[in-house]
């Protein structure tokens, strides 16, 4: 096995090795932080790198393995972890220049559940400034490049933790999602993305409390995603919003055989890529196989459906930086600046009106999920913008149609408006540019297991993604 193959080990496989004594924690450490090293220039994937206090804690690790002791569910994997969360002691930059080098004085309780399962916090992942674009790039670290063709974004706002995951510099990897941050570079990049429903995982004040936002896992394929959620979720004293009791997902399923599956290509208003149409079209034809039938539905939504998410995201979110112009508004990044500014002129009565519009989406999509088992649809209407993409500036045509630059070419943002349904975002093909596409697959409130359960039948019909060098960047 070379090196380049550790790297893309899957974080359950090298568990079993660990435990088995075929590989050391330091091995795969050491690999890890070679191939960062290999990859910096080209993809730009990491913030602060915490490399020498890694390869300590996977010796330490390693003699843990080699006398049989107790191991946590993550012992001795590489985990990336999203640069907007807290470790007490190490700086966190929300991408942005404005925080300079601030010092968490608390660890942010997903990440302090990670290190207690023996995750190996090596390096933290770039986003965009105050996580709030689809692309990453900021002022503070330059721009992040998708790892199956530079040109190209990862996605964002969890871009840097995608990128680390397709260039095989993290085992796995966390990300938020509130507006589509985990599944937007999870497509862009061809990997398994999760938005959990509101409240499964605990999340920092204020933001626990806006039912958009979502924590959640970031893997190279299905099971270590829900190795890394079943650490993540649970009830937290600190986050009043979270669910009791935990939800502890199965790894394995039962066939998906006589399931009815919805399908919507443009949730009503989206303009769809022709290549992502292609792709979402091949993935029906899969569950298909797997003796699902797929229909496609009308759901009833409009223009309506991005206008009111645009309107609340700035109504809470950009209201919240709006508070830095004044004093930082030149040091910010343009899109930041903008959704500030932005925020500064949205009223309540806006914000009442995107309620209203949610509640009107889900007299629909309740009923018709009593009558199909999963909703499926694409995640991102275009493969990915450019890596330095600009919404502030730049413009985006989908099939001549010109969209909203910011949220008009990702499909994901419908449902952090219906935030208790889990979402799933899986790899469904490749565009001509060698960049994923991917489709969402959107379960009843709550029901965690169905998505997992119809991504593990497709995932074990057409392959994992990452396997062998013919399925992997050629960086």
């Amino acid at each position: 096995m070379t090196d380049l193959d550790l790297c893309y080990m899957p974080a359950s496989e090298a568990l079993r090795q660990f435990k088995a004594k075929t590989l050391s924690p330091v091995e795969l450490m050491q690999a890890t932080i070679d191939r960062a090293a290999a990859t910096k220039q080209s993809i730009n994937c990491f913030t602060f790198e915490h490399f020498e206090e890694a390869m300590e804690l996977a010796k330490k690790t390693e003699a843990k393995y080699a006398k049989g002791a107790r191991t946590g569910a993550l012992e001795g994997l590489p985990i990336g972890i999203k640069d907007e969360s807290y470790i007490k002691g190490k700086p966190t930059s929300h991408g942005s220049l404005l925080t300079k080098d601030a010092i968490g004085g608390h660890t942010s309780t997903m990440n302090e559940r990670i290190i207690r399962a023996g995750g190996i916090v090596h390096a933290r992942t770039a986003t965009p400034e105050f996580s709030c674009a689809g692309y990453t790039w900021s002022k503070r670290w330059g721009v992040t490049r998708n790892p199956w063709n530079p040109d190209f974004t990862p996605g964002g706002s969890s871009g840097g933790a995608a990128a680390s995951l397709a260039s095989g510099t993290s085992s796995i990897a966390t990300g938020s999602d509130i507006g589509g941050s985990i599944r937007i570079p999870a497509s862009a990049c061809g990997l398994v993305g999760f938005k959990p429903p509101y409240g499964r995982n605990p999340d920092e004040p204020p933001f626990n409390l806006d039912f958009y936002c979502h924590t959640g896992p970031l893997a190279r394929n299905v099971r270590d995603a829900i190795l890394l959620q079943n650490v993540m979720a649970g009830p937290s004293p600190l986050d009043i919003a979270t669910l009791r009791p935990k939800l502890r997902l199965p790894l394995d399923y039962k066939p998906i055989k006589g399931w009815k599956i919805a399908l919507s290509m443009d949730l009503g208003s989206f303009e769809v890529d022709a290549e992502v149409r292609r792709n979402t079209l091949a993935a029906c034809d899969v569950f298909r196989s797997l003796g699902a039938t797929v229909e496609e539905v009308d759901l009833g939504w409009g223009n309506e459906v991005l206008k009111a998410a645009m309107a609340y995201l700035e109504h809470l979110f950009g209201a919240s930086l709006s508070q830095l112009l004044e004093e930082h508004g030149d040091d910010m990044t343009t899109y930041a600046r903008q959704f500030a500014e932005d925020g500064q002129k949205s009223k309540a009565s806006d914000f009442v009106g995107t309620l209203e519009v949610a509640a009107q989406m889900y007299q629909t999509l309740g009923p018709l999920l009593e009558k199909y088992d999963v909703l499926i649809c694409p995640t991102n209407a275009i493969p990915a913008v450019p890596a330095e993409f600009d919404q502030t500036r730049d413009t985006v045509e989908i099939s001549g149609r010109r969209v909203n630059p910011s949220l008009g070419w990702v499909m994901t943002t419908p449902f952090n408006m219906m935030s208790r349904c889990p979402v799933l975002s899986i790899q469904s093909g490749r565009a001509a540019s060698g960049v994923p596409t991917g489709i969402q697959i959107i379960g009843r409130t709550y029901c965690d297991a169905d998505v997992f359960r119809a991504a593990l039948a497709y995932e074990t019909a057409q392959g994992q993604w990452y396997a062998n060098a013919g399925t992997r960047p050629s960086l």
